[in-house]
């Protein structure tokens, strides 16, 4: 039987940088990142949705990447620069099939971000990530 994932308390996790399982991740061409998985149901193409709250602590990058479904992005802590700005905690973000970006943080941030279809790298061979 599949029981609901629960995590407690997580604003105050965020914000003191601790309570959560928080993991090193690289996927996507990320530098600088930590992850903490909330759901992956990828199939063995590689294909379907995935949560996580991710981490971007100063100076984190992600490289260019096109999003085959949607991409819902919510700002929990601090600033993540994209091509459209800077956008501080409380920002809402949904990036619609087929649009592409980089993100960025100078100073840090954690969000959560909700993905329909895993993103593809954008350069000389696209690959999926």
């Amino acid at each position: 039987m599949n029981t609901a994932k629960i995590l407690h308390d997580v604003m105050n996790a965020v914000q003191h940088k601790d309570g959560l399982p928080w993991e090193p991740y690289s996927a996507d061409g990320r530098s600088n990142t930590e992850i903490v998985r909330l759901y992956d149901a990828r199939d063995d193409q590689n294909e379907g949705p995935a949560a996580a709250i991710l981490r971007y602590n100063a100076g984190a990058r992600t490289k260019r990447h096109i999003h085959p479904g949607y991409e819902l992005i919510f700002v929990l802590e601090g600033v993540l620069q994209n091509d459209t700005g800077a956008h501080p905690a409380g920002t809402l973000e949904v990036c619609p099939p087929d649009s592409s970006h980089e993100l960025w943080s100078d100073q840090g941030c954690t969000f959560l971000v909700v993905w329909e279809q895993p993103v593809k790298l954008v350069g000389p061979a696209l690959q999926a990530a």
